[in-house]
C-alpha cells in the first residue's frame, strides 16, 4: 500500500511548473498561455533583478522582462523544453540569457505584442527591493537565486494565509505569523490574551502553522524541480542562499 509520503509526492507533481511549461509548448493545449502567465507572475522579479544587474535602467528592465515573457509564450523553443534538464529556475535563467543575447544583437524598434504588456508588473515595488540588493557585490546569478528563494517563500506564505482565511481563521494567522518572521515576537501570554486562548493552545497552534508551512514549502519547491528526489537538495540550497 502506498505510504502517506508517496501520496504526497504524487500530488506535488500533478501540477508542476514543468508540466505547465510543457503544456505551453503544445499549441493545442487549452489555457496554455494563461497557465504559463500565472507561473511567470509568481517568479518574474528574479528575472527583473537579473536584468537590472546587466547595467539596465528600471525602464529597460521592465520592458525586457515583459518582452522576455512575450517571447517565451510565442517562441517555439519552449516546445523543446525537457523537464529532465533539472530545475525550473535554471530553465528560466538560461532562456533569459539567450533572449538577452539575441536582443543585444538587434535594435528594438518596438515592444513585442504590439506594445501590450504580457504581465502586470509592480515595478515600483520591485525597484524598491532591488535598491536594497545593491549593497552586495554578488554575481547576478547569485542575486537571481536569492530573489527566487524569496519568491518561493512569499508564494508559500501567501498560500498558507489563504488556507487560514478559507477556514475562517484569518485572525489566528495574523497573530501566529509574528512567530514566523524572525523578528521579535510577542509573548505567548500576550497572544493568548488577544485570541482568548490558553498559552498551551497558542503553542499548539504555532506548531501546526509551522508544520503546515513546511509542507507547503516542500510542495512549492516540488513544483520547480523535475524529480521528487531533488526537493531536499533544493530546499537546502535555497535556505543557504537566504542565510548567506
Amino acid at each position: 500500500m502506498p505510504t502517506t509520503q508517496e501520496h504526497a509526492n504524487a500530488g506535488w507533481f500533478t501540477t508542476t511548473h514543468w508540466s505547465v511549461v510543457l503544456a505551453a509548448g503544445d499549441s493545442s493545449a487549452p489555457g496554455r498561455s494563461k497557465a504559463l502567465e500565472k507561473v511567470c507572475e509568481t517568479y518574474w522579479y528574479p528575472l527583473y533583478a537579473f536584468i537590472r544587474r546587466q547595467q539596465r535602467s528600471p525602464e529597460d528592465a521592465e520592458d525586457l522582462t515583459q518582452e522576455f515573457f512575450a517571447w517565451l509564450l510565442e517562441s517555439k523553443h519552449i516546445g523543446l523544453a525537457d523537464r529532465d534538464c533539472g530545475k525550473f529556475r535554471s530553465f528560466l535563467l538560461v532562456r533569459l540569457k539567450h533572449f538577452l543575447c539575441d536582443q543585444a544583437k538587434k535594435a528594438r524598434a518596438q515592444k513585442r505584442g504590439g506594445g501590450e504588456p504580457v504581465l502586470s508588473l509592480d515595478v515600483k515595488l520591485a525597484e524598491e527591493h532591488y535598491q536594497l540588493e545593491l549593497a552586495t557585490d554578488e554575481t547576478p546569478e547569485k542575486v537571481f537565486d536569492r530573489s527566487w528563494a524569496l519568491a518561493i517563500m512569499k508564494q508559500t506564505v501567501s498560500r498558507l494565509r489563504e488556507e487560514y482565511i478559507g477556514a475562517g481563521r484569518g485572525e489566528l494567522f495574523e497573530e501566529l505569523k509574528r512567530f514566523q518572521t524572525g523578528a521579535e515576537a510577542p509573548s505567548y501570554a500576550e497572544t493568548a490574551a488577544r485570541l482568548s486562548l490558553s498559552e498551551s493552545a497558542v503553542k499548539s497552534a504555532i506548531w501546526r502553522l509551522r508544520q503546515r508551512h513546511r509542507e507547503l514549502l516542500r510542495e512549492e519547491i516540488g513544483r520547480t524541480v523535475a524529480n521528487p528526489a531533488d526537493v531536499n537538495e533544493e530546499i537546502r540550497y535555497l535556505i543557504s542562499i537566504l542565510g548567506g
